[in-house]
């Protein structure tokens, strides 16, 4: 079967899909307001979902879920109804609307002509942040965004990315929906990787729509560098990025900041330990490793001289 006619059957078959997934909403208090929480949609064994909306006419009523989501306008604009101040979103067609877990939102759409096509990419949360929390590190702004819902776990934002209708990001999420249509043992195993690259590319866009704040002093764009890079950064490294020599750099940290270069890259590292330990199911080996630790050890000793407690019990403390 010719790639087009695969990809049109799939989406049919999905779209049909969506009026017999979970739609049943669990009712909750928030701040003592009524409020609806989705559930998991699909197949409790699946990691990943990919879902797709395809009508002239589609109102959810106003929800959160306890899961991340891509949502991508495939065919025509939709609108999204955030619960950040009651903002309604235009989707355009060939752009992004990603949101956290506990994130409140509702589509909204009507067309006259064709139909409307939605292509929804849900993940669990454990599977988000053992699989991609790691490679989105590096950049600070969209970790936090990744862990605003277990730091806060009301948060309403979202990130809203246009991109060109003939991406390499529409391709990859056709792979993706044909891929999950034709369900296979080894689907999940496949899709993982795809979501990782959606996720890249989200990442770079993200880079390049978000609004640069800069500083003039050269401490501050020393300090927002090492800020995106705390598991890796070497002072060699940033010395040759800032065309400076080592010392020079070293002795400006010092002077202007008050603090060596080494004690701003454990400052750096033990606040994204805390966001971590506090936020995910991430086992303290593997946060470790996240923050650039090669030997466990030296994370627990390095943790405890910096917090005065153990890793594990600063998690028992933020638990009770």
């Amino acid at each position: 079967m010719k790639r087009e006619k695969l990809l049109e059957s799939a989406i049919c078959a999905l779209a049909d899909d969506w009026p017999r997934l979970n739609w049943e909403f669990r009712d909750f208090s928030l701040d003592g307001k009524p409020d609806k929480m989705s559930q998991w949609q699909g197949d409790p064994q699946d990691e990943i979902m990919i879902v797709v909306f395809k009508g002239k006419h589609i109102s959810e009523p106003f929800h959160r879920q306890d899961f991340f989501f891509i949502d991508y306008a495939y065919h025509l604009d939709y609108n999204a109804l955030s619960a950040k101040n009651d903002n309604l979103i235009t989707v355009h067609e060939g752009d992004c609307y990603i949101g956290q877990p506990f994130n409140g939102y509702a589509l909204r759409g009507d067309s006259d002509t064709d139909d409307i096509i939605i292509i929804g990419v849900h993940i669990k949360k454990e599977t988000f942040f053992r699989e991609y929390l790691p490679a989105l590190s590096m950049d600070s702004d969209m970790f936090r965004f990744f862990l605003d819902p277990q730091t806060d776990q009301f948060s309403d934002e979202c990130i809203h990315l246009s991109f060109e209708k003939s991406a390499t990001v529409r391709t990859l999420l056709e792979e993706m929906v044909i891929e999950y249509a034709g369900k296979q043992e080894d689907t999940q195993r496949i899709l993982k990787p795809m979501v990782l690259s959606l996720f890249m590319y989200i990442a770079r866009r993200y880079r390049q729509e978000k609004p640069v704040v800069s500083t003039d002093s050269l401490s501050g764009r020393i300090v927002q560098y090492i800020h995106s890079h705390p598991e890796s950064v070497k002072l060699k490294e940033i010395a040759e990025h800032f065309s400076y020599h080592p010392n020079y750099i070293s002795g400006l940290l010092h002077q202007e900041l008050g603090k060596t270069f080494s004690e701003i890259v454990l400052e750096k590292r033990m606040e994204r330990a805390t966001i971590l330990l506090k936020g995910t199911d991430l086992s303290i080996e593997e946060i470790a490793a996240m923050l650039g630790y090669s030997n466990n050890s030296n994370f627990y000793k390095a943790f405890r001289e910096y917090y005065h407690v153990s890793p594990r019990e600063y998690q028992k403390l933020q638990s009770r």
